[in-house]
């Protein structure tokens, strides 16, 4: 599966981006040892605001770049998962920020006249069908703009194994339901965009990956930049990011997932600016029509702040007018991108761990606007420390309930069966906890999916920590106390029957 969303928008949108927050720095206390950081030798405003991202969140490596004024600053520190150090053509997991360029491909479509927004999108993938009616109504525009009425509540985009590639995504749906009326309101929701990739490669009888180097990345100059179907597919020259807990980061390989045209380009600071140029408008003006690239950036019909494959807010997910933005989250790598039609700046932040990338991208901004930065927070450190403390405690704790067994089993010899099974029962109760901690994701969400046990792995291995001390933890102390029960009983009988006399002799 994919754990990637854009980490700031509308209310719906937010409180999941919250939810994946909270989870996303939940992970286990993993030996690893510190990544050194590479800094300017005489660092820069901007170098120092990088800086203190990354001493906060422990962030391995950064790519970070400004563009004011037509000048562009280029900030990168730290390394990459193979210990090289990063520089401005380091490849990186872009994440959701891969839906503008899924978007601009269909903008493509339309500046070629092969397609419509407006078009059903039965009608340009005839393999699309769901078990709801409803599918047939569904546009373009509502897949690009999020409001097509698929639903993370009835297409579980976490479930394993992920499918590889975007007409598997398409064929999984046949099953599915809606949880709105197309159009009617806005959710994020990574199928989308899987969709309106596979639109794209039967439309244009190109894979993904193909039409964008051949119709944007060759043409913007874009070279190290490609797309793949599946979040954890190996890329020449790209090094696994990091997985990041109580100040200390380890690499980790990226999580499965279903990431076709969604969150599947790979990409390098260097594009990212041409990219982001491009949408200014300042480069490659003659591959989309003004107004046509003006609709990607425009709020949609009851998807506001949603335009197409951006939003209308802040990088850091604030009210700020003028500005058009979107993020990118996986297990692994996170990162924003922003920029403010009105003064020209913008801003790419690219990183290999996880944190508030949004944070850093407003932070460059305001500077560059003579606004002292905001301080950075890591509220994450204080769960992660209390889920390690209650880990702790409750190893100690269940630890210490084994040894005593015999003790405790001692003074209960003679106590009835039920007063027995009511006092083993809180035990019983541990296990069942630990079973059910490391779904707490799931749960929030209404549904129950065993299939978390692995996907914590990734995401928040702590819960699977303390799960698997509650139940390993658990079921060592309820074993230990009857067995000690059984041994208890055995000598009271003997007691009871006396010592044993020697045989008469014959």
């Amino acid at each position: 599966m994919a754990f990637h969303v854009e980490p700031h928008g509308g209310a719906a949108y937010g409180g999941l981006v919250r939810l994946l927050l909270f989870l996303g720095l939940l992970s286990t206390l993993l030996s690893s040892c510190a990544v050194p950081a590479v800094t300017a030798d005489t660092p820069t405003t901007a170098s120092r605001t990088v800086e203190a991202y990354a001493e906060t969140f422990a962030t391995p490596g950064i790519a970070a770049a400004l563009i004011s004024d037509g000048d562009v600053d280029l900030i990168v520190r730290g390394r990459d998962g193979a210990g090289a150090a990063i520089t401005p053509e380091t490849r990186f997991r872009i994440g959701s920020m891969s839906k503008s360029m899924t978007a601009t491909a269909i903008m493509l479509l339309v500046q070629d006249g092969s397609v419509e927004l407006d078009d059903r999108v039965v009608d340009r993938l005839p393999e699309f069908t769901m078990a709801d009616a409803r599918y047939e109504q569904i546009t373009i525009r509502q897949l690009l703009s999020h409001t097509s009425g698929l639903s993370l509540q009835t297409n579980d985009e976490f479930a394993l194994p992920a499918p590889r590639t975007t007409r598997a995504v398409v064929a999984e749906l046949r099953q599915g339901r809606l949880v709105a009326e197309p159009g009617a309101r806005f959710e994020y929701h990574n199928t989308n965009y899987s969709l309106a990739a596979r639109i794209v490669e039967i439309v244009s009888g190109q894979p993904l990956d193909d039409f964008l180097r051949v119709r944007l990345f060759v043409p913007l100059g874009m070279h190290d930049s490609l797309s793949v179907d599946a979040c954890d597919r190996t890329v020449d020259e790209l090094a696994p990011g990091f997985s990041v807990v109580l100040g200390l980061a380890y690499v980790m390989p990226e999580m499965p997932g279903r990431c076709g045209g969604n969150g599947g380009v790979v990409s390098t600071l260097a594009d990212m600016v041409q990219w982001l140029r491009f949408n200014q408008g300042t480069v490659g003006a003659a591959l989309l029509e003004r107004p046509l690239l003006d609709e990607l950036h425009a709020m949609q019909p009851n998807a506001a702040p949603y335009g197409l494959g951006w939003q209308r807010l802040a990088p850091d997910g604030g009210d700020a007018p003028g500005f058009v933005s979107h993020g990118g989250t996986l297990a692994t790598f996170t990162g924003s991108m922003a920029f403010a039609s009105a003064t020209g700046r913008g801003v790419v932040v690219l990183t290999n761990g996880v944190g508030s990338p949004g944070e850093l991208a407003q932070n460059l901004i305001s500077e560059s606007e003579g606004v002292p930065p905001k301080p950075y927070g890591n509220p994450l450190g204080v769960a992660n420390s209390i889920l390690s403390v209650l880990a702790a405690v409750a190893l100690l704790l269940l630890l210490v309930t084994t040894l005593r067994a015999p003790r405790w089993a001692a003074g209960r010899r003679s106590a009835p069966t039920p007063r027995l099974l009511l006092r083993l029962f809180p035990l019983t109760l541990v296990i069942v906890a630990g079973l059910v901690i490391p779904l707490t994701p799931a749960l929030l969400r209404g549904s129950v999916n065993w299939q978390y046990w692995v996907i914590d792995l990734w995401l928040f291995p702590l819960l699977d920590l303390l799960g698997a001390v509650l139940v390993l933890g658990g079921i060592s102390a309820l074993v230990s106390r009857i067995v000690a029960l059984q041994r208890g009983h055995v000598l009271l009988r003997r007691g009871r029957q006396g010592p044993s006399q020697p045989a008469e002799p014959v």
